[in-house]
């Protein structure tokens, strides 16, 4: 290397005392070797690894479940051959201090506790989750001696391939119908565009009701417009709600909506002998008048009075007066305000 930048962009840097023909590689020289710490047992045979137990156990010491997939730090070395496959044996410790050695099986095709911990029996079928099954050693031994049943068993083996023909040709289907990116992007586009129509019909409507950018509006639902049918009443209540409402107007209808300077009214007049008629409705009490004359002067509207001195006068009073005159426009004006209903006609007092 020519400089130190150089010798840190692939991190080795040659010392000048460094001879390849008498040292070989950096790792020699260094006295290392290229696996570091993981291989500081590697001349008795044992390597460090991270092993993952391949099913779940309990420990032999603690008896703490330990799942399947959790990692350890392992020592894996060989501790004998089965023909030519070498069986593995792999060294682990808990956190209680027990150590636990799983070895391989490769008769079986398996790993088989050893040491320090107890496998949890989980049986199932191979063949319901899809798995291929092998044969055990008596199988084998039948299948050799029998050609019978390896016949069998081959033909069994045609009808199961018989049978996953249709879910590989529909697998190769939708395999294909994916690779088609023209009718993908086509159907992608088309939704795309059906979306921005309805984003765009919502805005509209949303700015005809006069609401603020901030609100979004949702589609419609039934549910929705039955809900806000019932919000205010309920179905049952509805009839009741009118009825009253109803009255309420007739009552409204049916009052006055001239100011009473005296009091109450609906006051009376009474004449005797010859006296006044009495008036409906009048303003300011009663009046009593006797013989030809009428009592104290109460004044009315349209109203008569038959004896003499001054007449009781009475707002739509009857007994010989006049029919009450209508309302002016202003009046109307002002009693239609307070019923909320512009153009009522009102037919007087």
């Amino acid at each position: 290397m020519s400089s130190l930048a150089a010798a840190r962009a692939d991190n080795f840097r040659y010392p000048p005392d460094f001879d390849p023909k008498k040292h070989g590689t950096l790792n020699k020289y260094n006295g290392q070797h290229a696996l570091r710490d993981r291989a500081r047992k590697i001349h008795e045979g044992i390597l460090i690894i991270r092993f993952e137990v391949p099913f779940n156990i309990w420990c032999g010491k603690c008896g703490e479940h330990i799942a399947k997939g959790v990692r350890f730090n392992a020592e894996k070395k060989a501790v004998g051959a089965y023909h030519s496959t070498k069986i593995w044996s792999f060294s682990m410790r808990h956190h209680c201090g027990c150590v636990i050695r799983i070895e391989t099986d490769p008769k079986n095709a398996e790993y088989v506790v050893k040491d320090g911990a107890r496998r949890k029996e989980e049986s199932y079928d191979p063949a319901d989750a899809g798995l291929p099954q092998l044969p055990d050693e008596a199988e084998r031994a039948a299948l050799a001696s029998d050609p019978l049943a390896s016949l069998e068993r081959s033909t069994a083996h045609a009808r199961e391939a018989a049978g996953g023909r249709a879910a590989l040709a529909a697998l190769a289907a939708e395999r294909e119908e994916k690779r088609d990116g023209y009718s993908l992007n086509k159907r992608l586009r088309a939704a795309l565009r059906a979306s921005k129509q309805e984003d765009a019909r919502l805005d509209t409507r949303r700015k005809e009701l006069g609401l603020a950018d901030s609100i979004t509006l949702l589609p419609e639902s039934e549910a929705d417009a039955r809900e806000a049918s019932l919000a205010l009443f309920a179905a049952d209540d509805r009839p009741k709600f009118d009825a009253a409402w109803a009255g309420k107007r007739r009552r409204i209808m049916g009052e006055s909506i001239m100011p009473t300077p005296g009091g109450s009214g609906g006051g009376s007049s009474r004449g005797g002998g010859g006296g006044g008629s009495s008036g409906s409705g009048a303003v300011g009490g009663s009046s009593r008048g006797g013989g030809g004359g009428s009592g104290s002067g109460s004044r009315a509207v349209a109203g008569s009075s038959r004896g003499g001195g001054s007449g009781s006068r009475a707002v739509g009073a009857s007994g010989g007066g006049k029919g009450a005159p209508k309302l002016s426009a202003a009046a109307q004006a002002f009693a239609a305000r307070l019923l909320r209903k512009p153009g009522t006609q009102l037919k007087g007092l």
